[in-house]
Formats: C-alpha cells, sequence, structure tokens
C-alpha cells in the first residue's frame, strides 16, 4: 500500500506550505529607493513588521511587492505619510522634503 502513504505525506507537506505561507512576515517582492537618479538602496523581501529607516533621504520609491507602503519625512515614521499601492512607484514633492522612512500599511 504505497500509494495511500505517498498521497498522505504529499497533503501534509502541503498543508504544512499552505500554513508557512499564510503565516509570512515578510512582503514579497522588492521595494527600489532612490535620491534623483541614483539608487540609494534596493531591499528584497522585507519584513513587513515594524518602521525602516534608508540611509539616507530618498525622492523615488518604487514599491514591486504585493504590499501597501506608507512614506515618512521622519527616520521613525511619524508624522504626515504618503501612501504607496502595490506595484506602484511615487515621487516626492519638494515642498515635502525627502522620505527617511517606510512602514507597510495596514491591510
Amino acid at each position: 500500500m504505497p500509494a495511500p502513504r505517498s498521497m498522505a505525506a504529499l497533503t501534509g507537506i502541503a498543508v504544512l506550505a499552505i500554513a508557512l505561507t499564510a503565516c509570512q512576515d515578510q512582503a514579497s517582492g522588492q521595494i527600489v529607493v532612490r535620491n534623483g537618479a541614483r539608487v540609494v538602496e534596493t531591499l528584497s523581501n522585507p519584513s513587513v513588521d515594524g518602521c525602516h529607516r534608508f540611509p539616507e533621504g530618498v525622492t523615488n520609491v518604487e514599491n514591486y511587492t504585493q504590499s501597501n507602503l506608507q512614506m515618512y519625512p521622519t527616520p521613525d515614521c511619524t508624522g504626515p505619510s504618503i501612501y504607496v499601492d502595490i506595484q506602484t512607484s511615487n515621487e516626492v514633492v519638494r515642498a515635502n522634503g525627502l522620505w527617511r522612512s517606510f512602514s507597510f500599511a495596514p491591510e
């Protein structure tokens, strides 16, 4: 009866894979940030928890993740924020200053 054991093993693996995906604490994809034309940082599969600080102020963000972002002009994700949708990009308005941090928007 090897067939039933194989089917049980495959079913168990599938259930485990689904459970692990549901508990994922990373955003799938990349975020590319620039200051002018220069790339400042590229983040791959970043954690969805907490505030993420940039090494320097940025003027443009490209969100290639499956999660929405909130961009902040402060290094601690406080103050007014700009919302950046999934699979879009946004450029800072000069009057607002540079972006210094981001967090993932609640879903």
